[in-house]
């Protein structure tokens, strides 16, 4: 196997990541809320886990207002408890069986948030790809002990490998650069 082999293999990972995070960016809508913004929040209920897409009907009827009505009543509770920890920081109001979340308007508390919260998802993402980048050189160092590549190819595989997850590094930077500059602009 050579060390382009290994490179290889992880791309498609790679590419996994980044677009787990382009669509996690993509949630954070600055001029009007969407349901997007909270589909994919994770609710424990009953033991087990949901998305709230999975547990009711979400819309969004005025630019500041996202209301989920959900399937049953007895996900109101989980499903509130979830927003509360999700850091958005949406107030909640429970309406007889549904559920109203008011946007707060983008002040610049409420925009630090969001960017803090960028800030994380796209450490959480460079971090997988560190993850793969061990990977990957790991399976290099391999092939060289094992006498498949050359110790010269060790070290182009280890620089090849560094210009591609350098790469990724700078589109992830650009991504939440954008973002940001969008939320400040507001």
């Amino acid at each position: 196997m050579s060390y382009k082999e290994s490179i290889d293999k992880i791309r498609p990972e790679l590419d996994k990541s980044f677009k787990f995070l382009e669509s996690e960016v993509a949630k954070f809508h600055t001029g009007r809320t969407s349901p997007s913004l909270i589909e994919d929040i994770t609710v424990d209920a009953f033991g087990s886990k949901f998305s709230i897409k999975q547990l009711g009907a979400i819309s969004s009827p005025q630019s500041n207002q996202i209301v989920i009505q959900p399937w049953d009543i007895s996900y109101i509770e989980p499903i509130e408890k979830a927003i509360s920890l999700s850091g958005l920081g949406m107030s909640s109001i429970v309406d007889k069986n549904i559920i109203r979340l008011n946007l707060p308007l983008l002040t610049e508390e409420y925009r630090q948030t969001l960017i803090k919260t960028l800030n994380e998802k796209a450490e959480q993402t460079r971090k997988t790809i560190r993850h793969w980048r061990e990977s990957a050189w790991n399976e290099i160092q391999q092939s060289q002990k094992d006498k498949k590549i050359s110790e010269d190819d060790k070290f182009r595989g280890k620089d090849e490998l560094q210009k591609v997850i350098d790469d990724y590094t700078e589109k992830i930077k650009s991504l939440i650069e954008k973002k940001k500059n969008e939320l400040s602009n507001l």
